[in-house]
């Protein structure tokens, strides 16, 4: 049986990667300071991951097999850009440290699409959908966290022996929102897709908890195949958007008309294309088929 460490286990993310997990036959240790960590976990244990000396006695004392990293700050301008930024960085530099340190074989961590650049005023994509090439310019700090998280997950796979990647969840919508419980944002999902402005900011883009879970752990069993050091972005197959891309984007941010042309029909303005040629991964859920569900 593999032991699998997740960080973050109580998260919007987390719960629903424990779940995934256990019930693929890993042996699933959560690791977080706030309740609600899903009882298929075989154990759980609150620890301060930003100190390192906490972070290698956990690893020590659990050795697990492979770590999923998603503990941190989960949204820009919740806490102090100091406090953000030093958090999230420590955290995943001290899980990496650790990891390794113990010999752990395989490490997924968390990033995000925010790392893109979108929200900055004026911003403008080079191109659409965005993929992993499309270039970075992080404008806040949490947006610069999560980048750093990426190179710090890029060092160890160039100076270790275990095999990691790095995954970009698009806005995560855990099982409960499509029910009408608040979004990460604060607002509904069907208040997202009523008023174009607020999810337009961020593209539209989205995917259910569950399908990004379904993708850490096709990730998780795909690692030892892939080359080092790999970033994936895990998006829904469509935009949250009533309305094609092609015809909504350009009102909400005029600097992308003539970008977002090829946007018909539902296309997200992300592409998770590469999940699907390295992974065989597909999202499989849709606000479409899951608002107003439980």
């Amino acid at each position: 049986m593999t032991r699998t460490l997740v960080t973050g286990s109580a998260g919007r993310l987390g719960r629903s990667v424990v779940t995934a997990l256990a019930d693929a036959g890993h042996e699933v240790i959560g690791v977080d300071t706030a309740p609600g960590t899903p009882a298929e976990a075989a154990e759980v244990l609150p620890a301060d991951l930003t100190d390192l000396g906490e972070s290698f006695e956990v690893m020590s004392r659990f050795r697990p097999d492979a770590v999923v990293h998603l503990a941190a700050i989960a949204t820009p301008f919740s806490r102090t850009d100091a406090f953000t930024y030093r958090v999230n960085t420590q955290l995943a530099f001290n899980v990496c440290e650790a990891a390794t340190g113990i010999g752990t074989e395989r490490i997924v961590v968390a990033s995000s699409p925010t790392v893109i650049g979108y929200g900055t005023p004026g911003w403008a994509p080079s191109y659409l959908p965005i993929d992993e090439d499309h270039p970075v310019a992080p404008w806040n700090t949490y947006s610069l966290s999560k980048l750093v998280c990426e190179q710090v997950m890029a060092m160890f796979a160039r100076t270790s022996k275990a095999k990691l990647a790095a995954v970009r969840p698009c806005f995560v919508v855990a099982p409960e929102e499509w029910a009408g419980a608040p979004t990460q944002s604060g607002h509904t999902i069907a208040e997202r897709l009523d008023r174009p402005e607020i999810a337009g900011v961020s593209l539209f883009n989205y995917i259910d908890a569950r399908d990004a879970a379904d993708l850490v752990l096709t990730l998780l069993s795909k690692l030892p195949e892939l080359p080092n050091g790999e970033v994936f972005f895990a998006g829904a197959a469509d935009a949250l958007a009533r309305e094609p891309l092609a015809e909504l984007l350009p009102r909400i941010n005029p600097a992308t008309a003539g970008l977002a042309a090829g946007l018909t029909g539902s296309a997200p303005a992300f592409s998770s294309a590469k999940a699907g040629r390295l992974l065989g991964w597909e999202a499989k859920r849709s606000w479409r088929t899951e608002i107003g569900t439980v």
